[in-house]
């Protein structure tokens, strides 16, 4: 008789969830698989069996995360008229502040903690590192195009050194409030960043 495999009897998203606490609050090296037994209540053995090894574990936590990220960009920065390009990315530009201004505990993001820590050693890590990278910089540069339709952003200038100022800007946005700016500042930031986009000439009176 072919044996029956036993279905799960946990919560795989929610284990997802805590392994994800686990990796945030002590790093990757810092973050033993007892650890996230203890915090899922699941045995070692059923963690590897589930999601393999920490490091397997870690790169289905970062994928998620960075999934994450860039659906959270694409709700902020996608559809409506190119009217409304400007106050989508002013929208987004603010949501990336008020984030991080939300840190109290200054843990950073996740997938920035993750570069730092593993992309030089880590190809997995450091290939979804940049695939996100990109994904933002391409919703970026979609917005300053349809900003540049609309005429709030002069044409002559590139959008895509635009889009890759914004990302730059608003990505330092995490590591400035996680040395514990005051929320006053990060916003601010945004406001600037968004105040430098370079404007049309005002037209002249004929």
């Amino acid at each position: 008789m072919a044996r029956v495999s036993r279905p799960r009897s946990f919560d795989e998203v929610q284990v997802l969830e805590l392994a994800r606490e686990q990796f945030w609050a002590t790093g990757y090296a810092g973050t033993r698989m007892d650890q996230i037994a203890a915090t899922t209540g699941l045995g070692k053995g059923s963690l590897y069996g589930a999601f393999g090894d920490k490091s397997a574990l870690f790169h289905r936590v970062f994928d998620e995360w960075a999934a994450a990220i860039v659906e959270q960009a694409a709700l902020r920065l996608t559809g409506g008229s190119d009217k409304e390009a400007f106050a989508r990315l002013s929208a987004y530009a603010h949501f990336v502040a008020e984030n991080t201004c939300e840190d109290t505990d200054r843990r950073g993001c996740l997938l920035a903690k993750g570069t730092a820590e593993l992309a030089q050693h880590d190809p997995v890590v450091a290939r979804r590192s940049a695939e996100t990278m990109n994904a933002l910089l391409a919703l970026l540069h979609t917005q300053i195009l349809a900003c540049q339709r609309h005429g709030d952003i002069d044409n002559n200038a590139d959008p895509q050194q635009l889009a890759a100022l914004l990302l730059a800007v608003l990505r330092g946005i995490e590591a400035v409030g996680k040395a514990g700016v005051d929320p006053k500042t990060v916003t601010g930031i945004a406001d600037s960043a968004l105040a430098v986009l370079p404007r049309p000439a005002p037209s002249s009176a004929q």
